[in-house]
């Protein structure tokens, strides 16, 4: 965060957003790698593509104010909230918990806790993010810990699975990957348009005599919650099969997770960099890429991080959507999409009812399974 603790008074300046507006995104502008420059970019590319969507943009009001007025499309959509203070990437979570309000982040979660916006998007540090969301929207009853979900390219028709938990925490029990279970198929479903989610657990193998204790223990508590949950539970599933059409939603650990999704993000770089080495490395190489241009254009477009910028913090009681400190505009964008979209279908109460409902449902398993091990000991259950 910028230096001082003193709280700078919060004023809005508006720009016209109005009862036109059905939708309003709460847009933190101040928190990515690329500058305030970037994320207003991307909201001038939002608000082309969502003609009725209007923006609530929190930050220094001297910068951004030349910005907004520099997009003609942001004319009549843009409400400004002024905060002067940010939330750095080298913020520890506690501080920003503590000292954080009158900053952008904190200002920008507000507006979803009060009902002026919908949902909230950011580019910032996504620990200080996920604690100040935590602590203004609070979790939704049931949940234990939240989650963060990220879009994962794939086989299947739409071209994305769902993967769950990529970094909110680090360890999971058996009842929090059953909980993810059902807040990743509520997402697939809202965000996917997934009517009925088919639901893998990550493991070292697809045997059922494998993996940790909690993971075995997952296994049979989403087998027992899965119609609760509205999901298909396939079961086991492999690194392998991340990208594949055998399932639409994979749960794991925040650990495991997150190594996952930056292997995945670094290979795609790779073959990227590649690609561009074997057709740079001489003429006739130059041609054949000239030949293949379109083929290769598909390929980019497919294998774009940007295209699926947007981790969903799952479990609060608002939508926030983490974009990559890095993106660009068009990554900005995208994560801008992807709020927009769960903000229209009342996704928040609709991951409520689901939790409720597989919760009772798993507590049953659980204690069907205690009276079955009860009864094999000979005692009463």
């Amino acid at each position: 965060m910028a230096n001082g603790l003193e709280q700078p008074a919060t004023d809005g300046l508006s720009l016209g957003v109005g009862n036109a507006q059905t939708t309003v995104i709460s847009v933190d502008a101040m928190g990515g790698d690329r500058g305030p420059a970037a994320v207003v970019a991307g909201l001038g590319i939002s608000a082309a593509q969502h003609r009725d969507v209007g923006f609530i943009l929190h930050g220094d009001q001297a910068v951004l104010r030349p910005l907004v007025d520099r997009q003609p499309g942001l004319s009549g959509r843009v409400t400004l909230v002024h905060a002067d203070r940010v939330v750095t990437m080298n913020d520890k979570p506690s501080q920003v918990m503590r000292h954080g309000e009158g900053t952008s982040m904190w200002s920008a979660i507000d507006s979803v806790k009060t009902g002026a916006a919908q949902a909230a998007v950011s580019c910032g540090n996504t620990g200080a993010l996920m604690a100040v969301a935590m602590i203004r929207l609070r979790k939704v009853a049931g949940v234990n810990r939240p989650a963060i979900a990220c879009l994962w390219p794939s086989r299947n028709p739409g071209g994305f699975n769902v993967m769950l938990d990529v970094g909110a925490g680090i360890e999971a029990e058996a009842e929090d990957l059953l909980q993810f279970a059902t807040m990743g198929a509520a997402y697939a479903r809202n965000g996917l348009a997934l009517a009925r989610p088919r639901v893998g657990l990550l493991n070292v193998g697809t045997e059922e005599h494998k993996g940790r204790a909690e993971l075995k223990a997952a296994h049979e508590r989403m087998t027992e919650a899965a119609e609760a949950g509205g999901f298909d539970f396939v079961g086991f599933v492999e690194g392998g099969d991340i990208p594949s059409d055998r399932v639409d939603v994979i749960v794991t650990d925040g650990f495991n997770g997150n190594i996952a999704l930056k292997t995945g993000e670094g290979t795609a770089k790779l073959i990227s960099d590649f690609l561009k080495e074997a057709f740079g490395a001489g003429l006739l190489s130059k041609f054949a890429a000239l030949l293949a241009l379109n083929s290769l254009k598909r390929l980019q477009k497919r294998i774009d991080p940007r295209r699926v910028n947007g981790g969903v913090f799952l479990g609060l009681n608002g939508t926030v959507v983490k974009s990559h400190g890095s993106a660009d505009a068009t990554g900005v964008a995208a994560a801008i999409g992807l709020a927009i979209q769960l903000a229209r279908t009342g996704f928040v109460d609709r991951l409520a009812a689901r939790v409720a409902s597989t919760g009772r449902a798993g507590q049953d398993a659980a204690a069907k399974g205690a009276a079955v091990a009860a009864a094999g000991d000979g005692t009463e259950a």
